[in-house]
């Protein structure tokens, strides 16, 4: 494994298998083991782990914000796209363990599989170092996030929500259109109709494709 990367996670793995797991995508992972070596599960927990340092910064940070303005600097901070640019950041793509044949279709670039490693690690440095080397971690990596905007960031379906009800047209309504490529590597199209107007957006994930969809419509105003 890279030695970079070893040194940017800034904890030795007293448990390296841990580590491996973290970085072992669903397709790498032994169907014998019904998948239970893939980094699903400690994604799940670095998910919650992620939630609860953040909070724990955000409340400490903006002593003076109340809840909603932190709930929004939190959705934007833990969401897959945010993860994304830490993982790529600290060389989390090199090191996933993928089949050759998938990492030729491109599965290693995908920012979806980037966030849901980058969660995993998360979950792998709580159970081996606990939370104060899971919060180390994450302080580093995403100081630059945190301060990035001196007010609470609205993401896209927000900001259009905000829009259409200032405007009593009611809430936005997204429409699945199309899924298509394998389980692992999805495309979703979604399309938003706000104020009597529609517009279509792509992703990797429903939730990427709602907000592409969003971007979308509000850029044409």
């Amino acid at each position: 494994m890279n030695k970079a990367f070893l040194n940017r996670i800034g904890h030795g793995f007293a448990d390296p298998a841990l580590l491996e797991q973290a970085l072992t995508h669903r397709s790498a992972a032994d169907p014998r083991r019904d998948m239970l070596d893939s980094n699903e599960r400690l994604e799940f927990l670095g998910d919650r782990v992620l939630a609860l340092v953040m909070a724990e910064w955000l409340s400490e940070r903006f002593p003076k914000e109340r809840e909603g303005a932190l709930g929004k600097r939190l959705s934007v901070l833990v969401a897959a796209e945010t993860l994304a640019k830490v993982g790529d950041a600290i060389g989390l793509p090199a090191a996933l363990r993928i089949p050759p044949a998938e990492g030729r279709t491109g599965l290693r670039g995908r920012a979806t599989v980037i966030a849901d490693a980058t969660e995993a690690l998360i979950g792998a440095l709580y159970l081996d170092g606990g939370l104060e080397v899971a919060r180390g971690f994450v302080r580093r990596e995403w100081a630059k996030h945190i301060e990035a905007d001196p007010t609470p960031p609205m993401s896209a379906k927000s900001r259009l929500q905000e829009y259409t009800l200032g405007r009593a047209e009611g809430l936005p309504e997204y429409r699945l259109v199309s899924t298509t490529g394998p389980s692992h590597m999805p495309v979703f199209v979604v399309s938003v109709l706000a104020g009597g107007r529609e517009a279509e957006g792509r992703g990797e994930s429903k939730r990427a494709a709602e907000q592409a969809a969003a971007e979308a419509w509000l850029a044409a105003l």
